[in-house]
């Protein structure tokens, strides 16, 4: 084109080459114009280029930070957060997945140790003794010490049998611990997850063994039923928790009794004074299968308490919650603190 002056050349090269990426071009529509970031580079001959073209440049339009955040990097976001939560996630998942495995090889030591093998002190089930027979059933009509009250008031319905104090004041206490556990599970948050029935569980529980509870620890570490929703009481589970109070002052009490009776119960029966007591009482560990299994059942009772009380702390009045969590960790102590300090509307 050899019609074509040097500067009308110059004009259409800078204008072809300051066009707008493909990208942005609709933000830019408006700014066709010179940018000297990507105009060609001018010597001091162009700089009239410029009063040839326009006198004065148009100021390009500031463009909105949210759009251009929009186009170029809205497609890099990555989900931060549900990347950070699925390890956690795992991670607990792990956790209780190892304690539900614990729990269950635990009631298969239980089984088989207190009950079926000959290794542990005493007589196995299947190997149970008359003497052994006739002192379960002389502490079972011992129970919460009420034929003794009732034969030292006067009143003889029927004989109390005479049985060393240490192993009466052993039993019932383990028994009061046991009965203040009721309102503990109507009222645990976890306990739509056993299927079973609650009565009969803690009915097991109450008048044989500590084997019934450990399965319940066990399933009530599954994942919740989305489907399902809260099972209705029964009308003793309902009985227990409104009634949550007396069971903590009756069992607290049987508990105190339990381990008066122990060191200075019957007296005029010639058992000895509280050397000649704990003599007995380690003997009694060591020769009776009943009185072994009683220690297991106070051990796990020891770790179940706290579980189990710092799971439903939410249940407590709320002046009383930072109590209950400390007296959660004292044996019995924090059971009769959870269930007096219930708040009945929020169970």
């Amino acid at each position: 084109m050899p019609n074509l002056t040097y500067s009308q050349t110059m004009t259409t090269m800078t204008t072809t080459t300051s066009s707008p990426p493909l990208l942005c071009s609709f933000l830019a529509s408006k700014q066709l114009l010179l940018k000297p970031s990507l105009s060609l580079p001018q010597s001091p001959k162009s700089k009239p280029l410029l009063n040839s073209f326009s006198a004065k440049p148009p100021v390009p339009k500031a463009r909105s930070t949210n759009s251009r955040t929009v186009l170029c990097f809205a497609g890099r976001r990555k989900p931060v957060e549900l990347a950070e939560a699925s390890p956690e996630a795992g991670s607990d998942g792990n956790f209780r997945r190892i304690f539900q495995i614990a729990l269950w090889v635990a009631e298969a030591v239980y089984i088989l140790w207190l009950f079926l093998l000959p290794y542990a002190p005493g007589d196995p089930v299947w190997a149970i003794s008359s003497e052994t027979v006739n002192s379960l059933v002389g502490l079972s009509l011992n129970f919460f010490f009420i034929l003794p009250f009732m034969n030292f008031v006067g009143i003889h319905l029927i004989e109390a049998p005479v049985l060393h104090p240490m192993a009466e004041g052993l039993f019932n206490f383990v028994i009061a611990w046991t009965f203040m556990f009721a309102p503990v599970l109507y009222t645990d948050c976890r306990r739509d997850r056993y299927k079973g029935s609650l009565d009969v569980l803690w009915g097991l529980q109450m008048f044989l063994t500590n084997t019934f509870l450990i399965p319940y620890m066990a399933i009530r570490l599954n994942n919740a039923d989305d489907v399902s929703g809260p099972s209705k009481r029964s009308e003793l589970g309902s009985l227990m928790t409104n009634g949550a109070s007396y069971v903590g002052l009756i069992g607290g009490i049987t508990c105190i009794v339990s381990i008066l009776w122990a060191l200075y119960g019957r007296t005029d029966a010639n058992f000895g004074g509280i050397a000649d007591r704990w003599e007995f009482l380690i003997g009694f560990f060591g020769s009776e299968r009943l009185a072994y299994a009683f220690i297991w059942d106070i051990c796990l009772y020891m770790i179940f308490q706290p579980w189990l009380l710092g799971d439903n702390l939410q249940n407590v009045q709320e002046d009383k919650v930072v109590l209950v969590n400390y007296l959660r960790y004292i044996p019995v102590v924090g059971t009769i603190a959870y269930l007096l300090c219930l708040e009945p509307k929020k169970v």
